[in-house]
């Protein structure tokens, strides 16, 4: 049997001119290395560019690390900040979570349906209400409860766990403290929230209450990346259901919870496929 090439992401992004799709290209092809797809956008604006690439080492020659430092040679005369992924290789992804668990049972149902390609090396909660669940799926849960006197302590046990499990990506599975600055910096790029409306709506507790109070006709959530600012941060992805006056507040939140779970799954796919890149207060996302 012939063995399959290994394949791997190419993600880029730099200033926009002539050139960079030709250059990219040619440096594959000259590597022994086939296009499966290929996505880029020139964003007028900012005058940069971005690029996905997903080929396949043809050729069976080269260990990432060559081709890494084959690329570096490249990537300096567009001035490119880029990364190459290994597609055989699972990003490592942790949860965070309370006391609300409709998107942690959902990421855990892809994860081991294995719809969601990623490892799951713990479970964080500040509370021990899903402790079972996590065992049930063989995974370490961390009980981390937080308090005023102990957060800065909690979050520095956080960091070391991501550290020490050599984490690509925290998902804010419905987990309801806010992060410091320092923490936001630290895992930039890396961590994903799901908000509970189109931003900056319905802040704060009981969401769908208030939006049952203001008689709204469009509910939905949000998933962005986490920075220093409060809800914030460049958005991935967004949807909405129509509602009407009949709905109670506790119907608005069953459906609110299925929109949450849904976009917050699009958005993890697709970080864990690299197809998010960002682009300042932006993203751009090749689905």
């Amino acid at each position: 049997m012939t063995e399959r090439p290994s394949q791997y992401i190419l993600t880029l992004s730099c200033p926009d001119q002539r050139g960079i799709v030709h250059a990219v290209s040619g440096w594959l092809a000259e590597h022994g290395c086939n296009i499966l797809d290929s996505a880029q956008y020139g964003d007028p604006q900012t005058r940069l560019f971005f690029m996905r690439v997903h080929f396949a080492d043809e050729a069976s020659k080269t260990e990432p690390a060559s081709l890494r430092e084959a690329f570096a040679l490249l990537a300096p005369r567009f001035s490119m900040d880029w990364h190459l992924h290994d597609a055989a290789v699972k990003p490592r992804v942790l949860l965070l979570v309370s006391k609300i668990g409709h998107c942690l049972n959902d990421l855990l149902y892809r994860y081991r349906s294995g719809i969601l390609p990623v490892e799951i090396p713990a479970i964080v909660s500040n509370h021990r209400d899903f402790y079972q669940l996590a065992a049930s799926h063989d995974i370490p849960f961390h009980h981390l409860p937080v308090t005023p006197e102990n957060k800065a302590q909690q979050e520095a046990r956080l960091l070391e766990l991501v550290r020490e499990q050599r984490v690509d990506l925290v998902v804010l599975a419905r987990y309801m403290q806010i992060l410091s600055g320092e923490t936001c910096d630290a895992l930039r790029g890396r961590l994903i929230n799901i908000h509970h409306s189109f931003l900056p709506s319905f802040k704060g507790a009981r969401p769908y209450q208030q939006a049952y109070d203001r008689g709204v006709k469009l509910i939905g959530a949000t998933a962005h990346f986490v920075t220093g600012d409060l809800d914030e941060g460049p958005i991935i992805e967004q949807d909405v259901e129509r509602v009407d006056h009949t709905l109670s507040p506790e119907a608005l939140t069953a459906m609110g919870r299925d929109v949450e779970s849904v976009v917050l799954g699009r958005a993890v796919t697709w970080f864990v496929q690299h197809r998010i890149l960002l682009n300042g207060h932006k993203t751009v996302v090749f689905r």
